[in-house]
């Protein structure tokens, strides 16, 4: 009987996080959870991706090798995406967008190795949004001093009130996005593996390709691209 309870709750569907290990941090009790260990590989391998490129570039000689070209089409991409979207302007952020796009992509990927990607966690894409939010008003305040304060208050001093909450909104607004698209994904997904084990040994890879490659990169594209426009909406025009 209990070996039968067991299978059954071992096809239970299972998109939740769990807590691996519990340990004591200054009288509180805090958990070492699937988000951290899929935050842990997802940094691991871009880590260990950029250690191997510098390798190879240090001892380049002659004719680029392949890991060569992937690396300068990836940035050049980057580099062109960010150009693209913020103009000259974007020359000081290459290396955030960059390497936030590195890390949303690979992240959202991540279901395909078989983690729970660390997107689909709020702890995880607030932070991100919370960046991006002390970013646009760190340019706010640099390039528009007083009237970053004073803008609040136009067109109509009764508008106040909105335009504080837009301000406020843009953080939870991009992370919300990023986070529930991302979920939405690993809950369908881990249905279909609870409820349809007995038939899901094939076609859900169709369905990986899907919520993992073409949403995770749409989504990481999105962030990346909403960041942009934020930060730039609050500089200098630029060409």
């Amino acid at each position: 009987m209990g070996n039968s309870l067991g299978m059954l709750a071992a096809k239970e569907p299972d998109f939740q996080i769990h807590g691996l290990v519990k340990f004591q941090l200054f009288g509180q009790e805090l958990w070492l959870t699937t988000t951290h260990v899929s935050i842990l590989i997802v940094a691991l391998l871009l880590l260990i991706f950029a250690l191997v490129v510098r390798a190879k570039l240090s001892d380049a000689e002659g004719k680029p090798g392949t890991l060569q070209n992937i690396a300068e089409l990836i940035i050049e991409m980057l580099d062109n995406m960010v150009k693209g979207s913020m103009g000259k302007n974007g020359l000081a952020f290459r290396n955030y967008i960059g390497s936030l796009f590195l890390f949303l992509i690979v992240a959202n990927l991540s279901g395909l190795l078989g983690l729970r990607p660390p997107t689909a966690d709020y702890g995880v894409t607030l932070p991100l949004g919370l960046i991006t939010f002390v970013l646009i008003q760190f340019n706010n305040i640099k390039y528009n001093k007083i009237e970053a304060f004073t803008g609040l208050f136009k067109p109509l001093p009764f508008l106040f009130p909105i335009n504080l909450i837009g301000e406020i909104a843009a953080p939870f607004s991009i992370s919300l996005r990023l986070f529930g698209n991302v979920l939405s994904g690993t809950v369908i997904m881990g249905l279909i593996y609870g409820l349809l084990y007995k038939i899901a040994w094939a076609w859900p890879g169709f369905l990986h390709i899907y919520f993992d490659v073409f949403s995770g990169a749409i989504q990481a594209y999105v962030f990346c691209m909403l960041t942009m426009v934020y930060i730039n909406d609050k500089m200098p025009s630029a060409e």
